[in-house]
């Protein structure tokens, strides 16, 4: 893995580092001169105190607890009065450390406060490290309107430590490695297949996940600077993410994102095929490694009317009554398509999680 990769953004270009590189730069920046005021996840904060010490023992530390919860606008007066006591300003640097939701919560600080101060990213888990940290999108939870609000505002760094990954348990790695599984059937069936060859890999060699990672961020970069603001190509990969919001919603969160979304890429792939363009045969060539990702979530109850209500609510939607999604095609490219929320459609979800979930 190289030391680095470059994203162009409307802000101008921002750096991934990674590796050494990261860590060297994450010290460079503590003993910088500039302001900085660091936002981070405390369960972060606890397990790496020694690699986080420099920026820890910095003036302004604000640590959270990394829930959904706290990702709610009615959280940010007290994060607002937390910069504004410490005496933020617009030369001065934000920091996020921990996943999404310390990255959602500051970037959509960053492009808030005295309208627009400036960020830097070390994400630490693998959901964050190879889906969500480049992209400039924020979104942050409204009472039940779950990503609701954002802005698409890019960090100036992002640093990129692989090392972040020791501490993480077993539902964390497989809720990254779902966004991982995800970029790749964006990227087309063969490129799906090679890592569902390598599946089980990517959990005893480290070297392995590393090559995943960096092929993730590689795909995902070309969508991102060809479509920054979300309007067209960079829609697909919303792909199982549709269902996988309605399933966290309806579960009160108590399914992972990433896990979540590997259900939602499952779900989209059987309702194309009972809806859809999509064919049972796609459906089922997948559904081994997805089924696999979201083991032990198989029979997670997911209430059917919350369920539903969330999918409506699904801030993609362009028309009452109507659902919009991505969803495969016969040759197994995805696509974004719009469906009539009808009995058909309805009764294919309800099969989805009441019985071929389970199965």
């Amino acid at each position: 893995m190289s030391d680095g990769m470059t994203i162009q953004s409307h802000k101008g270009a921002y750096d991934v580092l990674f590796d050494k590189a990261a860590r060297d730069g994450l010290a460079a920046l503590a003993a910088g001169d500039r302001p900085l005021h660091v936002i981070v996840d405390e369960r972060v904060a606890d397990l790496h105190r020694d690699k986080l010490a420099p920026l820890l023992a910095g003036p302004s530390v604000l640590k959270l607890a990394a829930t959904e919860s706290n990702k709610s606008l009615e959280k940010f007066p007290a994060y607002v009065d937390h910069l504004v006591s410490h005496g933020i300003r617009r030369d001065h640097l934000l920091v996020a450390v921990g996943g999404g939701i310390i990255q959602d919560t500051t970037c959509f600080l960053a492009a808030t406060m005295l309208r627009g101060v400036d960020w830097a990213f070390c994400p630490t888990t693998l959901l964050a490290q190879a889906d969500s940290c480049i992209g400039s999108k924020s979104s942050i939870n409204s009472a039940s309107a779950k990503n609701i609000l954002g802005t698409f505002t890019p960090p100036r760094t992002i640093y990129l430590d692989v090392a972040f990954q020791e501490t993480l348990d077993g539902r964390d790695v497989r809720s990254g490695v779902g966004e991982i599984l995800k970029v790749h059937a964006i990227d087309g069936p063969d490129s799906f297949q090679r890592i569902a060859s390598d599946y089980h890999r990517l959990f005893t060699e480290a070297d392995v996940m590393l090559r995943y990672v960096r092929a993730a961020l590689e795909i995902k970069k070309g969508y991102i600077e060809d479509d920054e603001f979300d309007r067209g190509p960079r829609n697909i990969f919303n792909y199982g993410h549709t269902f996988g919001h309605a399933i966290e919603a309806a579960t009160d969160f108590g399914i992972p994102h990433g896990i979540a979304v590997t259900i939602g890429m499952d779900m989209a792939n059987y309702v194309s095929s009972r809806i859809g363009d999509g064919t049972e045969d796609h459906f089922r060539r997948l559904r081994p490694t997805l089924a696999a990702n979201y083991a032990g979530y198989q029979a997670y109850p997911v209430p059917f009317e919350p369920f539903l209500g969330a999918i409506l609510k699904d801030k993609k939607n362009t028309g009452a009554g109507s659902v919009t999604m991505i969803l495969p095609k016969a040759d197994g490219h995805l696509a974004k398509a719009t469906h009539a929320a009808d009995d058909d459609f309805k009764s294919a979800c309800r099969s989805f999680l009441e019985d071929v979930r389970a199965a």
